[in-house]
């Protein structure tokens, strides 16, 4: 061992800690592991149709925990915004009336153009509810590699603001023939339809479509840093590894205080940002603001975060500006876990 690694610290689990998380033992778990076991462990819909909003949200109300809170937004501000369980499933059914009533059917593809505003969260869930297919873009992501990933797969549908659509799309949209309907969350512009006043008139009520376990759920691209990016498809099935390795690999159980850094429009994001954490009736905590010191450390101390999902880089920018009052002892003891590289 080198001088280097013999001066840090080294973090490790006690004994008590290792046989109280839901993978005590790594061995017995993989040897024990079936996947009819991790089915089970959701509700399903009749038919043996899967979807994988309705294990996120809905099936939570149907056991009386619809007052827990799913989702608090911290806006750039610092203003927090709660969400129950309730309130994100009448949400959600709104957005769903919302596509069918223009013209949006099961399979179609809704991209999202958004920073991690409570919008995004709402049209991901209520995009699988109506049986269409979610695919998320990093807003940050400039005109030609956004018209790359929505013409590879034909969007249909985008929920994106103003100032986004002007800056990035309105330039490429007559390169988009397939794009029947933009939906800015935030006003109207020519050839949009403004969200708001849709979602105000829908109705809070809607019948989850019944997808089929190997219908396509979430659509992500792969990083096309050495070609042409390709589609990566993720079925309704795949929630019951989304939960499955929630609880395993995060550790994660109803009531858990969940932040999970990544933005969305990456596959953590999505997988181990929304989908994992909800099955797991967890409180996911999603901030609109980009990475800072102070505000991190805040957060992690003033919402009590006890499951950390985040990027290796931000672990060693934090712990290369970490501040003195912010010893071990005023911060909790969340799980850190790094992106796969």
């Amino acid at each position: 061992m080198t001088d280097s690694l013999k001066s840090r610290e080294i973090i490790r689990k006690t004994a008590a800690a290792r046989k109280a998380s839901n993978m005590s033992d790594y061995h017995e778990s993989y040897d024990g592991f079936r996947w009819s076991t991790a089915r089970s462990l959701l509700e399903g819909l009749p038919g043996d149709h899967r979807n994988s909003a309705h294990e996120a949200v809905d099936r939570h109300l149907s056991t009386g925990h619809g007052n827990q809170i799913a989702m608090r937004w911290i806006a750039k501000s610092g203003d927090r915004t709660d969400f129950t369980y309730a309130e994100l499933s009448s949400l959600t059914n709104r957005f769903a009336n919302v596509l069918c009533a223009n013209g949006l059917t099961k399979g179609d593809r809704v991209y999202a153009l958004l920073g991690r505003v409570p919008e995004l969260y709402i049209a991901a869930l209520g995009t699988l509810t109506a049986g269409c297919v979610f695919c998320p873009r990093f807003s940050a992501f400039g005109p030609e590699p956004i018209k790359a990933r929505m013409q590879i797969c034909a969007a249909d549908a985008l929920v994106t603001s103003t100032r986004l659509y002007s800056r990035k799309v309105a330039g490429i949209r007559a390169a988009l023939p397939t794009l029947k309907t933009v939906f800015p969350i935030d006003g109207n512009l020519p050839d949009t339809v403004a969200l708001q006043s849709l979602m105000e008139a829908a109705s809070s009520q809607f019948k989850t479509e019944t997808t089929e376990p190997e219908d396509t759920a979430l659509l992500h691209f792969t990083s096309g840093t050495t070609g042409k990016p390709k589609g990566v498809v993720h079925v309704h099935q795949a929630v019951v590894a989304h939960n499955a390795t929630g609880q395993m690999a995060l550790d994660l159980r109803p009531g858990d205080i969940d932040w999970c850094t990544a933005d969305p429009g990456w596959v953590t994001g999505t997988s181990y940002g929304i989908i994992a954490p909800l099955t797991n009736r967890c409180t996911m905590i999603v901030d609109e603001a980009e990475f800072d010191v102070e505000r991190w450390y805040d957060i992690l101390s003033s919402e009590a975060v006890n499951v950390w999902y985040t990027a290796p880089t931000a672990i060693r920018m934090l712990m290369k500006n970490r501040r003195q009052s912010h010893g071990k002892s005023s911060l909790p003891q969340p799980a850190l876990h790094g992106e796969v590289r």
